[in-house]
């Protein structure tokens, strides 16, 4: 099915574009196409940072943003489209820049796949180590793959005022 999807988007694309261009002229038409890409990518730029900003906002409570995430797919294939020249591909990508539309597509997506924590982590997600537990890098639980720090403080010393170091050295 994806292949004849594949094979006739194009085809419908060009038949439009044709069509429309047929009636309202070329240029006219090329103007419509430019103006779906300019309000699209603008569109998807509002968007993409209101996901981004609700996928931190989950992440520093400590949950998986799982939604979060297959709805930035979602927006970049929207994105795709957005960019592709037609009118079909711009219904579409400006379909998946809904909100109710892209909501409703991320939960069947979500419905169909299962969201594990990663080896190593609580079973509550990252931010949810019990006391005792090996904290990651960042502090929030995991693996605790990270480099050991160890604070301290230190003060430069200039090799000229230093005294004279008169031990005996082999």
């Amino acid at each position: 099915m994806w292949l004849l999807v594949f094979f006739l988007t194009p085809i419908i694309e060009m038949y439009l574009l044709i069509e429309v261009g047929g009636y309202i002229g070329a240029w006219p038409t090329i103007g419509l196409v430019m103006i779906t890409a300019v309000i699209g990518v603008a569109l998807l730029r509002i968007q993409g940072l209101a996901t981004l900003t609700r996928g931190v906002g989950r992440l520093n409570q400590g949950e998986l943003p799982a939604r979060e995430m297959v709805e930035g797919l979602l927006l970049a294939v929207a994105g795709a489209l957005l960019l592709t020249p037609g009118f079909v591909t711009d219904f579409v990508g400006f379909l998946l820049l809904a909100p109710p539309t892209r909501l409703l597509i991320a939960e069947r997506v979500l419905a169909r796949v299962q969201v594990v924590n990663p080896p190593g982590w609580p079973p509550g997600g990252p931010g949810t180590a019990q006391p005792g537990q090996r904290q990651g890098p960042d502090g929030r639980g995991g693996p605790g793959r990270g480099p050991e720090v160890i604070e301290g403080e230190y003060e430069p010393v200039n090799p000229a005022s230093r005294p004279p170091d008169h031990s005996e050295r082999p």
